[in-house]
């Protein structure tokens, strides 16, 4: 194994594996995912009203399709009525005139999805450009609500507006959707509801600018958990602008399958024993959230914080089995012939020589030595204080688990495109 440094704040580590493969390039061009937030869980019955949802596209592409899911639910979702449309400004219900389009699947206006399914929208005539939003208006009474929601930024997606009641899908009007702040951000109360969309987890382009996606496969701190204040992004989203700057046949679209309170290895939630708040382990979401999605080529790793951390609905986890999930996530990535990059485990706050802190270590020097993943990025060296390496730099965190969005700019802004690209 070689390794080399690409920055002053972060290393990358080049490493060969026995079960790596070089993933298969293509042209820009081919379809892929640009925009996604993985479903968390069941939260209630949709009630009779439209929600427009705001998606904010990573890479500009046309033809684009929707991805409507009901993995967690006991019911099926009955889609009535489904429209996709550009937003008149960032964050904005109000649609620009003539870009609303209905959605069919199949070539079907209405759709039921079983317990357990998702399925892929056609392709609606539109175009979208680089960081524009798309709104996805979805009528859906009576069905469960399969979510995703985390504490955001306002007016920043993922995010969606609840309207008054009844179907207004196809109104490009923000006439009834109520755009005062819902909080909390879940529930069904006609309003702007900031980090919250039901059902749709994925935005796909039939012709992106773009030769795949990225798929960044996290918890929190990949969420955007409090990314809040300037400049108010998560560091996927620095990431995206990055990668955007690129030419086409270089750069990969980002799509964002990260879920706040999300474990590495196949536990109890820590936090919830409904087991609706966080998503399912990531080993059991890989196959929905990241290799099933069009275009993959690389996947990004971040997690594990939760498994240590630890709660009062599981204890906290052993290196070993941090390190064992990892390492099946590595395998059954490669096996689909994909590049994997894992980032270290951030500071969390606990005492030095703790047994979490011996194991958030342990952890961070198998990923950085094991030869694991194709590169490892080394977050946990771009936010550690040097005065006290087991938390993070004071003016950085949100808290002792989470980076504020100063802390997510350093660190979107620190991943040498090289690990990303190969």
């Amino acid at each position: 194994m070689t390794s080399r440094v690409l920055s002053l704040a972060v290393g990358v580590v080049a490493a060969v594996s026995l079960t790596a493969a070089t993933p298969v390039s293509s042209s820009a061009g081919r379809p892929a995912g640009i925009w996604a937030a993985s479903i968390e869980g069941v939260h209630g019955v949709a009630p009779d009203a439209t929600v427009r949802q705001i998606a904010r596209a990573s890479v500009a592409g046309s033809g684009l399709r929707v991805r409507l899911g009901n993995p967690a639910g006991s019911a099926p979702v009955v889609v009535k009525d489904a429209w996709i449309g550009l937003p008149a400004a960032q964050g904005s219900a109000r649609l620009i005139p003539g870009s609303n389009r209905r959605l069919t699947f199949h070539g079907a206006r209405t759709l039921s999805i079983a317990p357990g399914q998702v399925v892929l929208s056609d392709p609606a005539p539109v175009s979208v450009d680089a960081q524009q939003d798309v709104a996805v208006s979805i009528y859906a009474p009576g069905s469960p609500i399969n979510d995703h929601t985390f504490p955001p930024f306002d007016f920043d997606p993922p995010a969606q507006y609840l309207g008054t009641g009844g179907d207004h899908a196809a109104d490009p009007s923000d006439a009834t959707y109520p755009n005062h702040p819902v909080t909390p951000a879940t529930g069904t109360s006609a309003g702007y509801h900031p980090g919250q969309v039901w059902w749709m987890d994925l935005l796909v382009a039939d012709r992106p600018a773009a030769r795949g996606t990225l798929v960044t496969l996290g918890d929190s701190i990949t969420d955007g958990y409090q990314a809040v204040g300037p400049p108010g992004q998560r560091w996927t989203d620095v990431l995206a602008e990055r990668l955007d700057a690129l030419p086409a046949f270089k750069r990969l679209a980002v799509a964002n399958a990260g879920i706040s309170g999300n474990t590495v290895s196949v536990q109890p939630n820590p936090y919830d024993p409904t087991g609706q708040c966080c998503g399912v382990p990531a080993p059991q979401r890989l196959g929905r959230d990241v290799l099933s999605v069009p275009g993959l080529k690389t996947v990004f790793l971040l997690e594990g914080t939760n498994d240590i951390g630890g709660g009062t609905n599981a204890p906290p986890a052993s290196a070993a089995q941090v390190i064992d999930a990892m390492r099946g996530i590595a395998a059954r990535v490669h096996a689909a012939h994909v590049r994997i990059v894992g980032a270290t485990i951030l500071p969390m706050g606990n005492a030095p020589g703790s047994d979490k802190e011996n194991t958030r270590l342990a952890v961070n020097r198998w990923i950085r030595t094991s030869g694991t993943f194709d590169a490892v990025v080394d977050f946990d060296a771009v936010l550690r204080d040097p005065a006290n390496p087991t938390s993070m730099i004071a003016d950085l965190q949100h808290d002792s688990y989470h980076p504020n969005a100063a802390g997510d700019l350093l660190l979107g802004e620190a991943i040498p495109l090289t690990a990303i690209l190969g």
